[in-house]
């Protein structure tokens, strides 16, 4: 933002501005606003009646203050003393920061003139978007903490696969990480704890596998706590399934072949899914349940803002939900960045004669970040369970008005959730529209 100082005076408080009578806790707020939101400028000096007051500083002040910014925040903007009308104004140019910025442990954001702290949903969200939690640090994980082990099996793999090219062999692990964008201002990232950490769980407790073998949805024979790096539960995710379940021999030739309940390759692509795409900020642990006749893998955080589950099911592009996890992965060779996991795991079903496997969404989860309301989620679960619902259906359903109901259902129509049928009048209704799986 490059307006003049008379300019920035003339316009009223808006996103973009904020005039402050003196430096106080108010401008560090603002700038973690401004830096988490979509950048800006503070005027200090300017009462908000956008009288010049201008601002005294006393020898060495103006240092301090910055300082005082730098110190607060672990962020630096532009902050420089200017000259208006013969007096003395700070004029701080914020850019917005590619990691969030928090003061005294508060994320603040910038709505219209106002600086507001982020509550518990608002801040869930703010992480999400741009993917930028996997780059965020923790200052006090060390490269002590590394699990040097993990990280030489993966420049072995990475180089085997063709997919990690290094110059030198016995390039540092720090270069080694900062190369593959896992350190940020000379900190480890959440990502690299994950990936290469001795005990990532020190700083994200849940983020753990279980598998659990079950005779039925309530009766456990079976169950199994994974922790360590992502690696490390990769692995041994693996063998805690095959552990679960049979396997039977057959002879081609003269080689053995192991036939088990379900294909290796699919269980793989599962694992390496539940651990690539699930949410992190989630305190809880990743589920495997191994019943009988199938297994459940349950990926926390439900589907990705703006993907859809008809979209996840039919050829799409990959958008992984921590895209620097998925780069590792995809350079280790345990997956690939195509987008094609589920049609890998279709194929290794079909080759061995095994029933097509099903993908359900958590619905409640996945409505709400589409703006719908408690009646709506409603009345979406209502139609799932009995395939369609009329607005007098939805009226008893919800204790709500006619019109009411008919904003409701419009609402659902227009974002596409709920198709109309029939003909106008009584003989409307609403159902789901039809996936396919092809």
């Amino acid at each position: 933002m490059s307006k003049s100082i008379s300019e920035l005076i003339k316009e009223a408080e808006n996103q973009f501005i904020e005039l402050k009578e003196q430096f106080s806790e108010g401008v560090l707020k603002t700038i973690s606003a401004f830096a988490n939101t979509s950048g800006g400028i503070i005027l200090i000096g300017v009462k908000d009646n956008k009288e010049v007051v201008g601002i005294n500083l006393k020898v060495g002040e103006f240092e301090e203050i910055v300082n005082k910014i730098v110190d607060s925040l672990g962020f630096q903007p532009e902050i420089k003393l200017v000259s208006f009308n013969r007096k003395k104004l700070i004029r701080i140019d914020v850019q917005k920061s590619s990691i969030p910025i928090k003061y005294k442990g508060i994320y603040y954001k910038r709505v219209g003139n106002t600086t507001r702290g982020m509550n518990t949903d608002e801040l869930s969200r703010f992480f999400r978007q741009d993917l930028r939690w996997e780059r965020l640090t923790k200052p006090e994980f060390s490269i002590d903490d590394l699990d040097e082990e993990t990280i030489k099996n993966f420049v072995s793999l990475g180089t085997s696969k063709g997919r990690l090219n290094l110059q030198n062999r016995n390039i540092s692990t720090q270069v080694l990480l900062k190369m593959l964008g896992l350190i940020e201002n000379e900190h480890f990232t959440n990502a690299c704890i994950l990936l290469f950490g001795k005990n990532p769980q020190q700083f994200f407790l849940g983020a753990k596998m279980r598998v659990v073998r079950l005779k039925d949805n309530i009766t456990i024979i079976g169950d199994r706590w994974i922790s360590g790096n992502l690696f490390k539960q990769y692995y041994e995710t693996e063998e805690a399934i095959k552990s679960l379940i049979n396997v039977r021999y057959e002879i081609k030739g003269f080689n053995r072949e192991d036939i088990w309940d379900y294909p290796l390759p699919a269980i793989r692509e599962g694992i390496a899914n539940a651990l690539i795409h699930r949410d992190y900020l989630e305190g809880r642990e990743t589920q495997i349940k191994v019943y009988d006749d199938k297994i459940w893998f349950n990926n926390l955080g439900g589907l990705l803002d703006g993907v859809s589950l008809e979209e996840l099911l039919s050829a799409h592009a990959s958008k992984p939900r921590n895209p620097l996890i998925a780069n590792i992965f995809y350079t280790a060779g345990i997956i690939e960045s195509l987008g094609s996991g589920i049609d890998r795991m279709r194929s290794a079903l079909k080759e061995q004669n095994l029933p097509e496997m099903k993908i359900e969404a958590n619905h409640f989860e996945y409505l709400t970040k589409l703006g719908l309301n408690e009646r709506q989620i409603k009345a979406v679960m209502y139609v799932k369970k009995s395939g369609k619902i009329t607005n007098k259906e939805y009226q008893e359903l919800t204790k709500i008005s006619r019109q009411t109901a008919t904003i409701d259902l419009s609402e659902l129509t227009e974002k596409s959730i709920f198709i109309k049928i029939g003909k106008a009048g009584r003989g409307i209704a609403y159902e789901l529209p039809k996936l396919t799986n092809n």
